[in-house]
């Protein structure tokens, strides 16, 4: 699956679907495999022996948090990707979704620039959400920068950046919860994660405040093959936010990136006006977005 994503990135990144990057596919599959990896169902579409698509359905599932609350979604949900020279297999990918799926609603994303894949889903009976894809809704855009001209970062006083590589990893993990609280991502989501490919500690960057708390945190994921490097996640702790410390890691984090190979940067956020902070935030350090989800919606009956 990683190995199709490097294929539609060198190609046409604009194609690329949500969570189907290199960076997306090793963060989903590693934090959830062990809470959601029940729900889960793959199948693999291989051409002359070669992959050309593949679909991944997560379906309706409640799992607990650990803090007494519950994750859990009554619909069904897809991830998928086809290559640029085989569009006509979404049809399939479709097909086989139908039939794990079953009698519940089915969402999925496609991308603005894939107009094969907007009349495919169309005729299989999908339509656009306009809940998800609102001024207000979870749509989800992909931003690109190159690894040129970046800034040097600038941390408010007493603040220093680090790495995971520096830190125990019940702090790195506690930082991510804080900063997306409420969150089920634990120790043994983090080990997972760090035998993911290409999770690299050093390439996992870190704030720390004066009083040595970690503030922010970003995982930068390099890949060498296209010299491409992403952003997921990014998060501050809600007490620090509003002081720079996003940019800064950034910033910060590309010029990283930069000097181990990389020589375009992606990171994706939602797009909608109503949730343009930290939209606003990848734009000040130069992102521009270059695609956008278009949440599709097929109801049960």
């Amino acid at each position: 699956m990683q190995s199709l994503a490097q294929e539609v990135t060198a190609l046409r990144p604009e194609l690329l679907n949500g969570d189907a990057t290199v960076g997306e596919l090793a963060w989903v599959w590693a934090k959830d495999f062990d809470a959601l990896g029940p729900f889960w169902r793959h199948r693999l579409w291989l051409v002359d022996g070669r992959l050309a698509g593949w679909g991944w359905a997560h379906l309706p599932y409640k799992v607990p948090r650990g803090d007494g609350t519950f994750r859990e979604s009554d619909t069904a949900n897809l991830i998928w990707q086809a290559h640029p020279d085989r569009p006509e297999l979404l049809v399939d990918i479709l097909d086989w979704y139908d039939e794990v799926a079953g009698d519940v609603d089915r969402l999925l994303t496609i991308q603005s620039a894939d107009v094969a894949a907007q009349a495919i889903v169309t005729a299989h009976g999908y339509a656009f959400d306009t809940e998800a894809g609102g001024d207000d809704g979870s749509w989800v855009q992909f931003n690109m920068r190159e690894l040129t001209d970046v800034p040097n970062p600038a941390l408010p006083e007493g603040f220093r950046f680090l790495t995971a590589a520096e830190v125990p990893a019940a702090d790195a993990v506690n930082v991510h919860r804080d900063a997306w609280h409420p969150s089920a991502f634990n120790e043994a989501a983090f080990e997972r994660v760090r035998h993911t490919w290409p999770y690299r500690a050093d390439l996992h960057v870190l704030v720390a405040a004066p009083d040595g708390a970690l503030a922010a945190t970003a995982i930068i994921w390099l890949d060498k093959a296209t010299q491409t490097a992403e952003f997921e996640p990014v998060g501050t702790h809600p007490q620090f936010r509003r002081r720079g410390l996003g940019a800064a890691l950034q910033l910060h984090g590309m010029h990283l990136a930069k000097t181990a190979g990389a020589k375009h940067m992606l990171v994706a956020c939602r797009g909608a006006p109503a949730h343009a902070a930290a939209r606003d935030m990848y734009y000040s350090v130069g992102f521009r977005a270059f695609t956008r989800d278009l949440p599709q919606i097929k109801v049960a009956g």
